[in-house]
Parts: structure tokens; C-alpha cells; sequence
């Protein structure tokens, strides 16, 4: 009789699966790197600013030594961009750090998390990791829906999850809603919002979740350096909270969880008001590049608030995986969604205009 080593629930994982990449691709179907188009990841397309790889190459002689365990420069940075004291802040490995280190910090085994359906991923594989009970809410109109998320809070409910825009849907939530939400979350129930795509809200769309941080102590918001900043491959996130929340998340991060050249690349990526401005405007003409296809070609979507599109491409359950096999076969790389429960769906990354002219006119080979 075999060993069976840790908790049920641990062994029980499905481990998370990411985008495919480039290089992976063109081996499985014999192409060319330098011509494959990658839309499945949710990444700027205009790669990393130029400030932040300056700012890589002069951290580089300091590398043979540890980080600043306690991220100085970058906190700063962060604490001068939101107006918040520095010790209002955590650095995270990617946010999706930070999402793990709250459900290791403020839930028990067999406590409640409650999250939507189609919220992210993440939140249901830390709900896991931890050995908690997932109370799962409805989603309305491929989105959050709050009233039946307060219903749902139980005895036993700690962490409640909301991504604002959300991901994989690019639903938003309007900052009076939350705000509603949260006057009436009780105060030991610790709720995250999850802002990855804050950056690429219009203007008249944009709010600032750290003045609901100074009313509700029981408040995280969440941010990451790897979508409109451009970091995705040197993992940066954020947490500002008060001391009382971010106090327990700093005593279970990893000393060293994010390494010198993010910390020096994040930096100098917050201070860049140009390469962000960049990112917004060519995120928002891709998405209306993107949607006007999807018009032309009679397919269903999910107005979007990210820089990303949910569309669907069929009617039966094999829709989504089919196209996207085909789609891969042509060189572009976009994001099935049948883990979310929607299997005739796919996700599709905003890109350059060129890549989204690529992939429309793959598409419009793909469903003939």
C-alpha cells in the first residue's frame, strides 16, 4: 500500500495552468518563434519601458548581494503614488502573491472564502491550498454580483475576493457598489479587491480604492506591475491595507519575495507617466480594433474593461478548445476557458494593431 503524503485537500489541487508560451508552440507545431502572435496572457504588448530596463542594467552590479528584504525604495515609490504610509504596504511576487498570502493569513481549514463564479482562478486554488470551504456566488451578467456575495457570508466567512475589473470576464464594478458592499461586510471578514487592470479604466471610470483602505480596516486592495506597467516576467505586486492587516501579511511573506532588478525596474515603471498613458491609449484602440470584428462576424461578447476580450466563437461545448487548437495552429495564442466553466468561450489579449489584425484574420479563416 503506497504513502499518501499531505492534507486531502493539498493532494486534491489541480495546478494552475498558464498561457502557453511562444517557445512551447512553435516546437509542438513546428513554427517559427520570431512569427507566432502570443494573446493569451494578459500582457502589454508594448513589452517592458525603457526607464525600468535602464534601471535593471544599474541594479545589476549589486546582484551578487540579497534584496532590500523590506523593498525601501519601492514602498516609497508606491507610498508617494497613493498617499499612503509605507507601513500600508506589502510587496508581493506578482499579486497573485499577494492573493495566497491572504488566504494563508486570515483563513483556518474549514472556514469560508467567498468568491464569484468566473471571478480569477486564483482565488479558488488559494480557498484550496489552505483547506477552507469555497462558497462560490452566482455570477450576474458574467460579473460580480454583490448583493447575493453579502447574502452569502456565513459564520465561518474571512476572505471575500473581488476582482474590479474581472478576469476572465473584464466585468467592472462602479465604486458605489463596492463602497455599499463594504459598509455592510462585517468587520473580521477581510475582503480583497483585486485591481490588476485598474490602469486600464477610461478616465471617467477611474477611482481610488486607497480612501476606502482609511475607512475599512478590514480592506485590501491589490496591484500588480505586470499588466499596463509592463513587468510580467519579473513578478511585482502589491498590497496596501492598514497596519493591523498588512502587519500579519509581512510575517508570513518570503524575506526576499521580490528580487533587486524588479524592485529597481518597479520603481522606475511607477514614475513613468508616458509609457502608461501609451499603454491605455493603445489598449483602448485595440479593444474597439477587436469588438468592431467581433460585430462584423456575428459573435457574442462581453464588454471589457481590461485589456483583454471575451468572445465567444460557438454554440457547443467543444467551441472554445476547437478553435483555439486551430488558432495555435496558425501561430496565435489565445486563452481557452473552460476551467471558468466556459467552455465555448475564449479570452482575447489586446494587442498591437497588427497582432489584432492577425488574429482576425485567423479567425475569420478558423470559423470559415
Amino acid at each position: 500500500m503506497s504513502t499518501q503524503f499531505g492534507p486531502e485537500y493539498v493532494r486534491a489541487l489541480a495546478p494552475y495552468q498558464a498561457g502557453k508560451p511562444i517557445a512551447e508552440v512553435a516546437r509542438e507545431f513546428g513554427l517559427e518563434e520570431s512569427k507566432i502572435i502570443k494573446l493569451a496572457s494578459n500582457e502589454n504588448p508594448l513589452g517592458m519601458p525603457e526607464s525600468a530596463k535602464l534601471a535593471m542594467q544599474q541594479a545589476v552590479a549589486d546582484i551578487g548581494r540579497y534584496p532590500d528584504a523590506n523593498g525601501f525604495d519601492l514602498k516609497a515609490a508606491i507610498s508617494a503614488k497613493y498617499n499612503v504610509p509605507q507601513d500600508w504596504i506589502t510587496l508581493g511576487n506578482g499579486s497573485n502573491d499577494i492573493l495566497e498570502l491572504a488566504a494563508h493569513a486570515f483563513v483556518q481549514p474549514k472556514q469560508s472564502v467567498i468568491y464569484a463564479q468566473y471571478g480569477f482562478l486564483v482565488y479558488a486554488l488559494a480557498t484550496q491550498a489552505v483547506g477552507a470551504r469555497a462558497i462560490e456566488v452566482k455570477a450576474k451578467d458574467f460579473g460580480h454580483d454583490l448583493q447575493a456575495m453579502a447574502a452569502a457570508i456565513a459564520d465561518d466567512t474571512r476572505l471575500i475576493y473581488i476582482a474590479n475589473p474581472n478576469n476572465p470576464t473584464g466585468t467592472f464594478l462602479p465604486p458605489a457598489e463596492l463602497d455599499a458592499f463594504l459598509k455592510v461586510v462585517p468587520q473580521h471578514v477581510v475582503v480583497v479587491i483585486d485591481e490588476a487592470y485598474n490602469e486600464y479604466l477610461s478616465a471617467d471610470l477611474q477611482y481610488e480604492s486607497t480612501d476606502w483602505v482609511r475607512t475599512y480596516p478590514n480592506l485590501i486592495v491589490s496591484r500588480t506591475m505586470s499588466k499596463a506597467y509592463g513587468l510580467a516576467g519579473l513578478r511585482v505586486g502589491f498590497a496596501i491595507a492598514q497596519p493591523g492587516v498588512t502587519d500579519l501579511l509581512n510575517r508570513i511573506r518570503q524575506p526576499f519575495n521580490v528580487n533587486s532588478l524588479a524592485q529597481a525596474a518597479a520603481v522606475a515603471a511607477l514614475n513613468d507617466k508616458a509609457f502608461l498613458q501609451k499603454s491605455a491609449e493603445i489598449n483602448a484602440q485595440g479593444y474597439k480594433q477587436l469588438i468592431a470584428a467581433f460585430d462584423m462576424l456575428g459573435l457574442k461578447y462581453v464588454p471589457s474593461f481590461g485589456n483583454f476580450v471575451l468572445v465567444k466563437v460557438g454554440d457547443d461545448d467543444g467551441a472554445g478548445a476547437r478553435v483555439n487548437l486551430a488558432l495555435l495552429k496558425k501561430g496565435i495564442i489565445v486563452r481557452p476557458v473552460g476551467n471558468y466553466g466556459l467552455p465555448q468561450w475564449l479570452r482575447i489579449t489586446i494587442g498591437l494593431p497588427e497582432e489584432n489584425a492577425a488574429f482576425i484574420d485567423a479567425l475569420k479563416v478558423v470559423l470559415g
